[in-house]
């Protein structure tokens, strides 16, 4: 493409100005360098990139803890699903989708909800319409007729911010038709009557009068997927991109436990990722309060197990997400930020706030493919790879399958890989993070992380990707969370 970036950038006389590699990096180093001198490594901020490769974020969360000493590191994982991994780590534990692709194939009743599968999941959304062609129901709650809603067998156009109305009607219905899954609920559950309760001023008449849905088709829908022998609920950014987004998710996650759609093949909860390396994201610990695995950052147990590996103490407060990294530069307390793959002057929701105040920043550098906003802004630009195309690694789809990447494409002109480019600022930043290649990498990760302990390359070829967890070397991975649920030995 000829819009690729090929060659360093560096800020000149108020321009950016082609450079060589060892000046760019130098001019990276000492801004950096300068900003902690001064202010201390809370200064600094670092946003990850889910397009990129599991071992590039994994690097990343490790440079920033481990060469910088902070904690404040985000990624669009959190941005935009960070309601789901919430709302399913409070729920269930993993914060991630219960179901493989294919269980959708071979369930009964589908409930797609503020998302538009056909164009944004269209690998996902073929997989649906095979269970669709086998006779599943869909229903599709989304203010538009989308183009994934014209498969539907019932469209539901609720009013945009009625979510969670809707969804406590129908939990309502299910409870006052009796189609609750009494004995899931009395062994796998707590809190049914203060839901219960909750719920009851939700008839079909207040929530027509607040969806815009009528009440014949609330009820409907609820019949359906109680009545359903399996069925699954899917969301994405229609659920999760409201100030209310928590909320929204655990209103969904309650009508799974309402039925025990959980926990069983051909049952679950699936918030469908947008980039290529959502969920790997978040699951190498590109966040600003946990370590890869989901480990809470605040844990001196967990930390102390990174520290053996890492030899470097890692902070023990929680740092900044991106939002609180733009307060943080308002007030003038974050003076850096190292930003790869991500573009947030064109992707915060308050994109005059954010480039009104990334200029502003002592030392701005952008890992990129292409001169984005965000890189237009900055003081340092490195021509990177694509994680997808020109890298060897591996990535996490939103059914928690790790899979191999392999490099297809070698990077145009002198554009180098993520990895590479991450350890050489780190030595030059007076920390050697050694050579390591992107299975060494890998293997590092799943020392630390039981959640990935299994899962060597060689599994990972063999078997086609396994999808977490899978915490040992003989464990097949896990087609679905949650089977526990279902146990004879639940107490």
């Amino acid at each position: 493409m000829s819009d690729r970036l090929t060659t360093p950038l560096v800020r000149r006389d108020g321009e950016l100005r082609e450079a060589t590699w060892d000046e760019a990096l130098d001019r990276a180093a000492e801004g950096f360098r300068r900003v902690i001198d001064r202010h201390g490594p809370e200064a600094f901020g670092m946003f990850s990139c889910s397009k990129a490769t599991n071992e590039m974020n994994y690097l990343a969360q490790k440079f920033a803890r481990v060469v910088i000493g902070s904690n404040n590191i985000d990624s669009c994982n959190r941005t935009r699903h960070a309601p789901s991994v919430v709302c399913q780590a409070t729920v269930f534990g993993p914060g991630g989708g219960t179901s493989t692709y294919t269980d959708i194939e071979h369930t009964y009743d589908i409930e797609q909800w503020g998302t538009n599968a056909r164009e944004a999941h269209p690998i996902f959304f073929h997989h649906l319409l095979t269970g669709v062609d086998a006779g599943a129901a869909l229903y599709c709650v989304d203010p538009r007729r989308t183009s994934s809603a014209k498969f539907a067998d019932v469209w539901l156009g609720i009013d945009v911010g009625t979510d969670i109305a809707l969804a406590n009607a129908v939990g309502r219905e299910i409870i006052a038709a009796g189609l609750t899954d009494d004995e899931f609920i009395s062994r796998a559950t707590r809190g049914f009557d203060a839901y219960a309760d909750s719920v009851e001023p939700w008839t079909l008449e207040r929530a027509a009068a607040v969806t815009g849905v009528t009440g014949d088709v609330i009820a409907e829908l609820a019949h359906a997927y109680a009545s359903a022998e399996t069925a699954q609920i899917l969301w994405t950014l229609g659920i999760t991109e409201h100030h209310n987004a928590v909320d929204n998710v655990l209103a969904l996650c309650n009508l799974a436990l309402l039925t025990g759609h959980v926990g069983r093949w051909g049952s679950g909860l699936v918030p469908l990722r947008g980039q290529n390396n959502v969920q790997g994201g978040g699951d190498m610990g590109a966040l600003p309060n946990k370590l890869p695995g989901f480990q809470d950052v605040a844990d001196p147990s967990v930390r102390a197990r990174f520290e053996g590996t890492w030899g470097h103490p890692i902070p023990p407060e929680p740092g900044l997400h991106l939002s609180l990294m733009f307060e943080a530069m308002e007030r003038g307390d974050l003076r850096a930020v190292y930003a790869i793959g991500e573009n947030p002057a064109d992707s915060e929701a308050d994109v005059t706030h954010a480039r009104a105040l990334l200029p502003d920043l002592e030392t701005l550098v952008v890992q990129d493919i292409f001169l984005t906003r965000t890189a237009e802004l900055a003081d340092v630009v490195f021509p990177a790879s694509v994680g997808w195309a020109e890298s060897e690694g591996t990535v996490t789809s939103s059914e928690r399958r790790v899979q191999r990447v392999r490099a297809a494409l070698t990077p145009p002109g002198q554009a180098r890989d993520d990895v590479v480019i991450l350890l050489e600022l780190a030595r030059r930043l007076g920390v050697d993070l050694g050579e390591p290649g992107p299975e060494e990498l890998w293997d590092e990760l799943r020392s630390l992380s039981p959640m990935h302990a299994g899962m060597r390359w060689d599994r990972l070829e063999s078997h086609g990707g396994l999808q977490w967890p899978c915490p040992d070397e003989e464990h097949p991975g896990s087609p679905f969370l949650h089977g526990w649920l279902w146990a004879d030995d639940l107490e």
